[in-house]
């Protein structure tokens, strides 16, 4: 139950006199918001949703906000961007789900349902902010400029990730579960003791809230104040674990008080809401209000993996309900509705998203020379006595086998 806005955040300050680090967010948030620090971190009663599932904008008085938790409608022009790449995030997945099939890609996680969010979470940020993505978020780092090709390289088994993170401010996309956090609060405290003005914003889905790592970013990041967007897609699986086995929390954004950070909830398949609350959230982290915990509710349509089979752990009834509360038709409904979208526009965007559809075919279809020596090559900067020993002896297996085919040949 979230504290009323008449609570005294001098309580707060009463129970530990001597944390004046205390007694300076709770001035803070009473100067800027009119609310206690409580009600600060805490979320809004209900999550934030602007647009409805129809496409059609909700009078202000029910789209979940209340004092301190504001939030204006984008802009056009940014609301027609972040469509465009809702759409063309679309057909990427469906792409490259196909690719997978069809053996040129080893796996792919699709993010079918999660676009919003996707492109959201790329399009608050500015050009020197950093993103660190999940391996299920091909679609944002596309978002922020990256090579689509070099985006899906990971995906075809190569031996590197297939982009350059220190030009495009993106990390590579990450495997090993929620080990991204602790990447993004380390850049951010290493530009904040820089005096750099940048944000980072860090996506994990709500399998990630369980691990260790992710208590242990979101700690540090608070206890140094740091310029932190932890991002929460919530898609109600960890594969096949429901959030109910995971967590009984009122919700995932409730774990941000227990970090003394702001926490917020908002509809992840309402792309506008999205924008809304992810553009507010980095301009508090870039004032200086510290890092913030936004959880999206959203759904994976498609399975985990193409190695995943979806059906053993939930219903079709379940994936229908949510095909109803699908991104893309909700958006195009409300832009339409707007006068925003016409169908000269919409085509367009269409044929801009089978481009790329057709640059990941071409991408993605050619041959790529292997060097098995790239085992070894890359792992330290000056290999261990045991990695040039295994080299060697690949080099000899190597060379035996290309001595026999050659003698095979004559």
């Amino acid at each position: 139950m979230t504290i009323s806005a008449d609570h005294e955040a001098q309580g707060l300050a009463d129970a530990r006199p001597d944390d004046t680090d205390a007694n300076d967010q709770a001035s803070e948030v009473r100067r800027k918001f009119g609310i206690s620090v409580e009600d600060y971190m805490l979320p809004a009663r209900h999550q934030i949703q602007m647009v409805d599932p129809s496409g059609v904008l909700k009078p202000e008085a029910e789209q979940g906000t209340e004092p301190g938790h504001e939030y204006p409608i984008p802009g056009d022009a940014e609301l027609m961007a972040a469509y465009e790449q809702l759409v063309v995030g679309r057909r990427v997945n469906d792409q490259n789900s196909a690719l997978v099939r069809q053996g040129r890609m080893a796996v792919y996680p699709s993010s079918h349902g999660q676009e919003a969010c996707q492109v959201a979470a790329a399009l608050c940020l500015r050009e020197g902010d950093w993103l660190f993505p999940t391996y299920r978020d091909a679609v944002a780092v596309m978002s922020r400029g990256v090579d689509p090709v070099e985006t899906m390289t990971i995906f075809r088994g190569d031996w590197h990730g297939g982009y350059d993170p220190t030009k495009h401010k993106v990390g590579i996309q990450c495997t090993p579960l929620t080990t991204q956090l602790l990447h993004a609060v380390g850049v951010a405290h290493a530009a904040k003791l820089r005096g750099e003005d940048t944000v980072v914003l860090a996506m994990c889905g709500d399998g990630a809230t369980s691990e260790g790592d992710f208590h242990e970013a979101l700690n540090f990041a608070a206890v140094f104040h740091l310029p932190v967007i932890f991002f929460v897609q919530n898609n109600k699986y960890a594969i096949s674990v429901p959030l109910s086995q995971q967590s009984v929390a009122p919700s995932l954004a409730h774990k941000a008080v227990g970090y003394g950070m702001a926490g917020e909830r908002v509809d992840g398949n309402d792309l506008v809401a999205l924008l809304a609350v992810l553009d507010r959230a980095v301009k508090l982290a870039r004032e200086g209000s510290g890092p913030l915990l936004i959880e999206a509710h959203t759904y994976r349509m498609q399975a985990h993996t193409n190695a995943d089979d979806a059906t053993r752990y939930r219903q079709d009834s379940e994936v229908a309900e949510w095909t109803a509360k699908d991104p893309i038709s909700r958006m195009t409904s409300y832009l339409t509705g707007r006068g925003l979208l016409d169908d000269d526009g919409s085509t367009r965007i269409a044929a801009k998203a089978e481009s790329v559809a057709s640059q990941l075919r071409e991408g993605l279809g050619e041959d790529v020379p292997v060097d098995p020596q790239n085992l070894f090559r890359y792992v330290f900067s000056t290999p261990t006595p045991q990695l040039k020993e295994q080299s060697a002896l690949l080099a000899d297996e190597l060379a035996r086998e290309a001595s026999s085919q050659k003698e095979a040949g004559k």
